[in-house]
């Protein structure tokens, strides 16, 4: 540790000392994803009877939050999120979890401009002999948060790979208030996940668009990850990485020897990404790789960051469309799925882009889990319940397993006619009568 030493052992507090800073009413944030503290939290949970009205953020938790576990009523703790993972989609149908809705690009400004933050716990990696703790998997508004924050905690996870910028990826000892060390478990894998039929019959239609060259953005999912897959075993060359979420497709383009940077007009040789999840050799090639450039999530996500690339191309799946354009890709029937995250960033990042595609996927259909009934993802209208993720105005590229059409520049009715023509065949019929009855198909 050096010369820094003797200030972190002043600093050093245990979990528990660190849990007692929190007072009633306070408004705690726990960052995001693998940021969010293990130990800080149980502790905090522990006080669950001593506290009234504590509001909590966090986003995309991955392993149980024990003040939601201790508080099964949410009487002392409210717990808000960013972005909904499959654990807090549980406890939100509980009641216990709360969307906090944002286009990920502006999430630093919102704590920068707008929100209070009385104390702030997040995981980082050990400090290095300089007096830095590294942000690791998760630079998104880390900084932005601890900036803000009165009292300032970090909870040292040695398990944590150190993640080279890019900018704003570390946080130095005298900005620091309290220092939690302990054992934690391991890190949040997520598998990639066997592809469908309908992911690979997608990728299929997107991979030959690919030039050598293009910049690539790949979203949570099946899809995204088909399509790197695939690209990995084609023939393009000089791929470029700019995404807010670096997950294993990449790892698997670069290891075909797909993924340089070289022809990166900026950033070059440089893989941009804003958070990290994926399997533990993807933590292990993030780990002191100078080939990836850590950013928050206001760089990698600005439309205008990302617009400056060329040819840009865009992946990532959605809910449901309906026969106006209108995108959905975070919540059914009044149920918050997910969260709009950085989709329509990158949509009109990639639209801006000399070049540039932004494609938006989907399976034409679901099962029903209720009822076990198959279901059309392309409405008439979009339900009640629904949000509109991507707005008409910026919907462009929509593909399914039946097709790809462009929605640019289309009025109603062409918008009808091709959003139609990529619907399960079963159900095209219905959609062009509800097209009529809405005013939205051409009298031939």
């Amino acid at each position: 540790m050096g010369l820094y030493a003797a200030e972190y052992k002043s600093k050093l507090i245990s979990p528990e000392g660190a849990a007692a800073l929190v007072k009633s009413g306070d408004w705690v944030d726990y960052g995001m994803i693998a940021n969010i503290p293990e130990l800080f939290d149980a502790a905090l949970a522990k006080r669950v009877n001593e506290l009234e009205d504590v509001k909590v953020r966090g986003g995309l938790a991955s392993k149980p939050l024990q003040i939601l576990e201790a508080d099964p009523e949410g009487m002392h703790f409210t717990y808000n999120s960013w972005h909904l993972s499959g654990l807090e989609r549980k406890y939100a149908a509980k009641g216990l979890c709360h969307y906090i809705p944002m286009n990920y690009s502006a999430q630093g400004e919102f704590y920068r401009r707008y929100l209070d933050v009385d104390v702030a716990c997040v995981e980082v990696t050990s400090m290095d002999k300089d007096g830095f703790f590294n942000l690791s998997l998760t630079n998104s508004s880390t900084l932005a948060i601890l900036e803000k924050a009165k009292v300032v905690i970090l909870e040292v996870n040695e398990a944590m790979p150190w993640a080279c910028g890019g900018s704003r990826e570390c946080i130095h000892i005298s900005q620091v208030d309290h220092i939690i060390e302990g054992p934690h478990s391991p890190l949040t894998i997520l598998p990639a996940g066997k592809p469908t039929e309908a992911d690979i019959a997608i990728a299929k239609q997107i991979t030959p668009l690919v030039r050598n060259g293009s910049v690539l953005q790949l979203g949570i999912g099946g899809t995204p990850n088909a399509v790197g897959t695939l690209i990995a075993q084609s023939d393009v060359k000089d791929l470029g990485m700019h995404t807010e979420m670096c997950c294993d497709a990449y790892l698997e383009l670069y290891k075909a020897g797909k993924l340089t940077n070289a022809k990166k007009k900026f950033d070059q040789y440089k893989g941009v990404w804003s958070f990290a999840l994926g399997s533990q050799e993807l933590y292990d090639w993030i780990d002191h790789n100078p080939g990836l450039a850590s950013y928050p999530v206001g760089y990698a996500n600005d439309p205008f960051v990302v617009g400056q690339h060329e040819n840009v191309v865009a992946i990532n799946n959605c809910v449901e469309v309906d026969l106006f354009g209108q995108i959905c890709s975070e919540a059914a029937a009044f149920r918050q799925i997910s969260g709009t995250g950085g989709q329509l960033d990158f949509l009109r990042g990639a639209f801006r882009s000399e070049g540039g595609q932004g494609f938006i996927c989907m399976a034409s259909t679901y099962t029903d889990k209720k009822t076990g009934e198959t279901k059309s993802r392309i409405t008439s209208a979009m339900p009640a319940g629904s949000i509109v993720t991507g707005p008409r105005t910026n919907a462009f590229y929509l593909v399914t397993e039946y097709g790809m059409v462009n929605l640019a520049g289309c009025s109603t009715w062409e918008r009808a006619e091709k959003i139609i023509s990529i619907a399960h065949p079963d159900f095209r019929d219905d959609l062009i009568k509800a097209a009529e009855k809405q005013g939205i198909w051409r009298r031939r």
